[in-house]
Formats: C-alpha cells, structure tokens, sequence
C-alpha cells in the first residue's frame, strides 16, 4: 500500500472511530445516564485507532481529541472546554500511555512479521536458486556433449545421427528457454517497484493463444478443452497465466507417466473463473504434494526426460497466482491421475458495461 492509500485508510479509521464513540456516547447519556462509561468507551477507541493504524501518530491524535470531546461534551459544565481539571489532565495521560504501548506493541509485531517474511522470502530464494544451478546443469551438460560429439566426429558420424545430436540439441535449448521465461516471471513478480499488468482477458482468446503455443511444442498431444459457452472476461496479467497455465500442461506431459488424457478446464463459480489442468497418468505421490508449490523437489521429481523443473515451474505457478490475489492447489483425481487449480476474480458486469 502506498504511503498516500495509508494515510488516507488510517485518517478515515480514525475519524470512523472517534465519531462512533462520540456518537455512542451521545447516545448511552441520553438514554441511560451513565457517565462513567464515557471515557472507558473513548479509551477503547484510542485502543483501536492505535492497533489498526500505523506507528504513532495516529493514537496520540486519537487520545488528545478523546479527551477534549470528553471535557467538551460529558464533563460538566457541559458544551465549554475546562482543560486544566484534575479529570482532563487524568484521562489525557492514561488516553497517552495506552495509546502509546499499543502503538509501540504494534508496530514491534508489524516488525516481527516483516522480518519473518523477508526470511521467508530469503528462504524460498535460496531453495529456487539451488533447485535452479541443479536443473540448469544437465541440459547444458547435454548440449555440450553433443556439440562436442559433432565437431570431433564430424567427418565419422552419419547425417543420422548428427540430426539426432542436433534434435536433441534444440530440444535442451528449448527446455532451457523454459526454464529462463519462469526465472524472469519470479523476478518480475517479486519485485516490490513491479505491479502486474493486469486488463480485462476475454477467456476464449486466452485459451486460443495458449493451445496455439502448446501445439507448436508438442503437436503430438491431445488437450480436451471444457470452457463456458457464454462470454467470460476476466482480469489478469493474460502473459503470466498463460505462463501458469501452459506450465502446468508442460508438467503433466513430463511427469505422469502412461498418461493417455490431458484435460483444461474452466468453470464459473460464485463470480469466480476456476482454471484446471488434469490427467489420467500416474497422479502424485502423497509425501510430495505438500511441498510440490515450494520450489523444494529439484531432482526429485521424476521425469521421462530426465528433467526436473516440476519444483521450478510449479513454484512459479504459485507466485503468480499469489500476485494475483489467488492461490493453486494440487490433488489426486479420484479415477487416477492429477489435478492442478486455481480461481481468478471475474469482472463485475455491471462495471463492465460502464
């Protein structure tokens, strides 16, 4: 939240609340009369103001104008202002100590659970980068060998061959290419300076746009396509989730094994446009789903091509949903196979049609 955004939510809290418990107030002494609960309400105000606010000033405004709308309005003489008694200067101190510990209690925890997130942050970072320097060394690995194989063998290897050692070649590079568009959409993401680009998504385009690209990696896999028939407009950052999206499918054609299937999906629910990529294959093993969205899996997770950025490209897939106010979910299908996903908020029609 900008500085701008937070001054003016903590602003409008606090007038929110300040004229509550005047209000309140007005409200008790005129139908019960019962004064002595007018500064303990006042005093929970300034609680309030200083839990939800942030830093200081804002409790401390909220406990000088609690005492002066406490001496002005329930202290007698009622309506005029006599800031030197006893019982102003009183409840002025006790408004400032508990308007002051709370905002020092809370701005240490908001302390504390910033630290804990950076950690975290600082965490996850490390694991992707080890996951990474793992995953990158194979393919690389692979086409230096072949290249090698090609230019000192040149003359002794068969067209075939050399055709087969430069398919491979490209199929690394291909994989590689992958592997760095996930990379840039972590770091695009995470960057507290980038926002996501976020536009109204007509959902038909989106998935045209993504089994086009599918098909031109894998012309040979069938995906069984299940969208709503009527007009679905969605706001998103349409590059990454086409970026989730085709992860996902990448994931199943590299890891569930005796596959037969591969189905996308998209429901409507509750103003919600679900998104689901599912499989006949092998399905996941139970000691790994918890830990399939953390980037942890590295050679674990094991694959047809000897690959493993399913750790890599699902941890993407999860931080772009986050961006987008989302979060993925994985699972076992009940017939066999595995299940991927993930909802995003529709655009309201109303607001639409403006």
């Amino acid at each position: 939240m900008s500085k701008t955004n937070r001054l003016l939510a903590d602003s409008g809290f606090t007038c929110l609340v300040l004229l509550s418990a005047f209000g309140l107030n007005l409200l008790l002494q005129n139908q019960f009369q019962t004064p002595a609960m007018t500064p303990m309400i006042f005093v929970l105000g300034v609680f309030l103001v200083s839990w939800r606010t942030q830093g200081y000033l804002w409790g401390i405004a909220a406990s000088l104008i609690s005492v002066i709308a406490v001496n002005w309005a329930f202290t007698y003489p009622y309506w005029a202002f006599d800031l030197i008694s006893p019982e102003c200067i009183s409840s002025a101190v006790a408004m400032l100590i508990v308007a002051i510990l709370t905002g020092g209690l809370t701005t240490r925890l908001k302390q504390q659970e910033k630290l804990k997130a950076d950690a975290e942050k600082e965490r996850m970072r490390g694991n992707l980068l080890r996951a990474v320097s793992h995953d990158l060394r194979t393919p690389l690995t692979a086409i230096y060998g072949a290249c090698s194989a090609i230019v000192e063998n040149y003359d002794g290897l068969s067209r075939e061959t050399q055709l087969k050692l430069l398919k491979d070649v490209q199929s690394d590079a291909q994989w590689l290419n992958r592997m760095v568009e996930n990379l840039l959409s972590v770091t695009r993401v995470d960057a507290d300076t980038v926002r996501l680009s976020k536009n109204s998504t007509v959902l038909e385009e989106l998935i045209d746009s993504l089994l086009l690209k599918f098909h031109k990696h894998y012309p040979d896999q069938k995906v069984h396509v299940e969208i709503p028939e009527e007009f679905v407009c969605i706001p998103m950052d349409a590059m990454l989730i086409e970026q989730v999206l085709m992860n996902l499918l990448e994931n199943a054609i590299f890891h569930a094994h005796g596959m037969k299937n591969l189905w996308l999906r998209v429901t409507v629910r509750d103003r919600k446009a679900v998104f689901s990529v599912e499989d006949d294959g092998c399905g996941i093993p139970p000691e790994r789903i918890d830990h399939l969205f953390t980037g942890l899996l590295g050679s674990e997770a094991p694959t047809d091509t000897g690959r493993s950025n399913m750790g890599i490209g699902l941890s993407v897939c999860s931080t772009i949903i986050k961006a987008h106010n989302g979060q993925i979910k994985a699972f076992n299908r009940p017939k066999g196979g595995a299940a991927f996903s993930f909802a995003l908020e529709m655009e309201d029609r109303k607001h639409a049609e403006q």
